[in-house]
């Protein structure tokens, strides 16, 4: 049992948002129905390179779990299918331009009278209310307008996106949390509800202790590199032989530093004896630690610093993350076969629940993979019928997999 089982997504999404938002859901049990446009599918299947024999490895990292759908329903045929797996849903995820369902009549407003219970979720850049309501979100545009790259980057030079599409990924995760708990509303009152995710409201949410220094002092805060503005030494500094993390989060692990660096005197004097102190005077504080810890190599200083409790950790990078020993115990770097690519790695699933966990089970779809099932099973469309409305483009039929 997964917590989610029972429970039908209509995917009409495409990009990252939605889609990590249906991969969420479809790792906890849904069944997640991506409707793709036949011929060319969701845009992230061009995106590459690289690409594993045709496959894209961008549209391969978000899409497991899920069946694939090829339908042009602005066709009037493949409309009426659309309307018939709506009425067998029960969450609808969009991300398309604000309005664009609307001007179609798939608005959560013209079909909710028509299905009660059907939970509808719309992620779009700037939510679906306020004076930008109708303009296109994409994840560097919030990044920069939702304050994220005003504070990301070394303070005397340019701002920086985050190395991963935050606005989306936050997104995405807030229109999974928001239809699991309209799911659970819907359980006690039988009735759907319209969930409204903004990219901008999500990476606004994330600000937390940034935007409380500006609520309570009244300040802006500014890039700082990789230095907290509350907490010090929070910092990466050089060792011998590449980049450490030093994060030390309260006067007790502040002496234990000092002690197993050798640097004793910092601890007693007066400029850098708490943590507020520290702050304000790190431009003193960092060179003096920059040049011990340069003294030895990162293994060395966290095999003494962490068994004393005192945080810390080499920057890595991908080839060692993606083969930690911690990450493979935890399940989180799993293999599905694809029936072109081949085995494909994924990342697992980060939510670990003892009685009802999620499971990777199945490879991201081929392009119309599961049109043909789903709309028999489903909605009992013949063979026959099938084929007419792939021969006129209607739907896709994705080929046997040996002819792929």
């Amino acid at each position: 049992m997964r917590p989610l089982d029972g429970i039908t997504v209509l995917d009409m999404t495409r990009v990252l948002s939605g889609p990590y938002c249906t991969m969420l859901l479809a790792d906890m049990g849904a069944r997640v129905l991506k409707i793709e446009r036949p011929g060319t599918g969701d845009d992230t299947r061009a995106w590459g390179p690289p690409f594993v024999h045709g496959e894209s490895s961008y549209f391969l990292s978000v899409n497991r779990n899920k069946e694939s759908v090829a339908l042009d329903f602005k066709e009037p045929r493949g409309r009426a299918i659309l309307e018939r797996l709506i009425a067998r849903a029960d969450v609808l995820v969009e991300n398309f331009h604000p309005g664009t369902l609307d001007a179609i009549g798939l608005g959560y407003g013209q079909i909710a009278g028509q299905h009660p219970r059907l939970v509808y979720c719309s992620i779009t850049g700037f939510g679906a209310t306020g004076p930008l309501r109708h303009r296109p979100g994409y994840d560097a545009v919030v990044q920069a307008e939702g304050g994220l790259m005003s504070l990301t980057g070394p303070g005397d030079g340019d701002p920086y996106r985050l190395g991963v599409a935050i606005a989306d990924i936050s997104a995405g995760m807030f229109a999974a949390q928001g239809i699991a708990l309209a799911l659970l509303v819907r359980e006690r009152t039988g009735k759907g509800q319209f969930v409204d995710i903004g990219m901008l409201d999500s990476v606004a949410s994330l600000l937390t202790y940034q935007a409380g220094i500006y609520f309570t002092a009244g300040r802006t805060p500014t890039r700082m590199g990789n230095r907290h503005p509350s907490i010090a030494p929070y910092d990466t500094l050089a060792a011998e032989d590449g980049t450490l993390v030093l994060a030390v989060g309260n006067d007790g692990q502040w002496r234990t530093f000092c002690q197993v660096t050798g640097l004793t005197p910092l601890a007693e004097d007066p400029r850098f004896a708490s943590n507020a102190a520290r702050v304000e005077h790190y431009g003193d504080l960092r060179p003096l630690i920059a040049r011990v810890l340069r003294t030895r190599s990162r293994r060395e200083w966290i095999d003494r610093l962490v068994p004393a409790g005192v945080p810390c950790a080499a920057v890595r990078g991908l080839d060692e993350v993606l083969t930690d020993p911690q990450l493979v115990a935890r399940e989180m770097i799993q293999s599905v076969a694809h029936p072109t690519a081949g085995p494909v790695k994924v990342l697992g699933v980060p939510i670990k629940l003892s009685d009802t966990p999620g499971r990777v089970d199945h490879a991201p779809p081929r392009l119309g993979e599961h049109t043909a099932a789903v709309l028999h099973t489903l909605l009992g469309l013949p063979p026959e019928e099938m084929a007419r409305l792939s021969g006129d483009g209607v739907i896709g039929l994705a080929p046997p997999a040996a002819e792929s």
